[in-house]
């Protein structure tokens, strides 16, 4: 099979998200040296809008026009974060993921502009974020804090926040990471405080079903224990179809001897409520691993919690 010779990649216009094109054309220089790489960015309604994102359809709206793009034959690739891409729903029908690049941090961090920790901060000290997941556990943890409204890519919530428009920020390691600012971090949160979104710090690589030759070419990149946590995590989220109000947080863990576990979360929205399930596959394929998971949480009522909040 023929390899592609220019590979056009479609992204949203962030400084994160061309950092995080920049990562695929640096791994794709290594892989294939004769490849040609341009990129071509978009904005989505979800970069636009700074409401609710409920309002405009949940997370989906970071990927509609990225999809539209390369649907269209604009673009031959995408690079998503896995946790923007609806799990609940199929991809948009003609694409696929062709690899999953090596998983980062999967943790958040706490930007505090005088380096406390979240023990630290004061009773009432706001917190920007409009992350469902990070109010819930926020609030189950240290439910003196404020939790603020905000929204916008990570350099212009670090932009708000020292602008005064709140006293401490919520963002994932590896983005600050990717965007070149960890030594903005001054505390990295545990998962069991602070458990984290499905597919955190997975990049995914999306084609077209019909261009082989790109994803022949791309899917060299995939990296396989990364495939296996981001499959089990997927169908977790997919069986258990939240929506974009119900928090929902959790991550699979294969380990070096090549068990793979899952850990799976729901909270009520006030953090009063925490349903916790932690599986082995065992014998069992990640889907699998993912199902069994939601439906431990579903035994617990994680169902009757998610269809009570209003979305």
């Amino acid at each position: 099979m023929s390899s592609a010779e220019l590979i056009r990649i479609v992204s949203r216009s962030s400084p994160m998200a061309l950092a995080q094109v920049e990562r695929v054309r640096a791994e794709l220089a290594v892989l294939h040296p004769g490849i040609a790489t341009e990129v071509v960015p978009v904005t989505t309604s979800g970069d636009r809008w700074m409401g609710d994102l409920s309002a405009l359809g949940g997370k989906g709206a970071f990927t509609k026009e990225v999809d539209a793009a390369l649907l269209a034959g604009e673009a031959d690739l995408a690079v998503h974060c896995l946790k923007d891409v609806p799990a609940d729903r199929p991809l948009p029908a003609g694409t696929v993921f062709a690899a999953y690049l090596r998983r980062d941090d999967i943790r958040d961090a706490l930007v505090h502009p005088g380096g406390l920790t979240l023990d630290e901060l004061p009773r009432g000290a706001r917190i920007g974020t409009s992350s469902v997941r990070r109010i819930a556990q926020l609030a189950a943890s240290h439910p003196h804090l404020e939790c603020v409204p905000m929204r916008g890519n990570a350099n212009s919530r670090l932009a708000k926040l020292d602008a005064g428009e709140a006293d401490a920020l919520l963002l994932a390691v590896s983005g600050l990471e990717r965007i070149g600012l960890p030594e903005r971090i001054s505390q990295i949160l545990p998962v069991d405080i602070m458990c984290p979104p499905i597919g955190a710090g997975i990049l995914a690589l999306q084609c077209r079903e019909d261009d082989p030759a790109t994803i022949e070419t791309v899917s060299g990149l995939g990296h396989r224990e990364t495939w296996r946590e981001a499959t089990a995590e997927r169908m977790f989220l997919h069986v258990l179809q939240g929506h974009c109000n119900s928090p929902i947080a959790g991550y699979a863990k294969a380990e070096p001897d090549g068990r793979l576990s899952m850990r799976g979360r729901v909270f009520a929205p006030d953090g009063k409520r925490i349903l916790d399930a932690h599986e082995w596959a065992g014998a069992l394929g990640p889907e699998d691993l993912g199902t069994a998971t939601a439906l431990a949480l579903k035994r617990q009522g994680a169902q009757e919690l998610i269809d009570g909040i209003p979305h």
